[in-house]
């Protein structure tokens, strides 16, 4: 059945056309699906604010050590397409310090999130292989 009862409807059934044959409708980017997971895999440790597998966005939430309950990070995943390759995974992490009863902005290395990116490939790399 379709969204709307027995028969399933097209897109251009429901704006009142007969018939879409030439019509292709897409929602969302096509993501790597390895990256996606590899991505969750990675960061697993950490609570999830929000995804969206359509658009292959992964924000997590604040997140602190046990041992350093005074800074606390934050990463957001971008894949932002259908290869396995580097270009297609972006990292940004946030992090903040408690200081004088304030979140304070700390200054985050690129070098982190390179290290994030690297760990996310590899793991890639690795689902890749156990499924081949």
């Amino acid at each position: 059945g379709g969204l709307f009862g027995k028969k399933s409807t097209s897109l251009g059934g429901i704006f009142g056309k007969k018939s879409d044959t030439n019509m292709v409708g897409s929602i969302g980017l096509p993501i790597n699906p390895i990256l996606w997971q590899s991505s969750l895999e990675v960061i697993e440790f950490m609570p999830i604010a929000s995804t969206d597998a359509f658009s292959g966005i992964i924000i997590t939430d604040w997140y602190s050590t046990p041992n350093n309950q005074n800074e606390k990070c934050k990463i957001n995943i971008f894949i932002k397409g259908l290869e396995l390759k580097s270009s297609n995974l972006k990292v940004n992490s946030f992090c903040q310090q408690y200081l004088n009863s304030v979140w304070m902005d700390i200054k985050t290395s690129n070098d982190n999130d390179r290290k994030i990116e690297n760990a996310i490939l590899n793991k890639a790399k690795k689902i890749k292989l156990a499924i081949n």
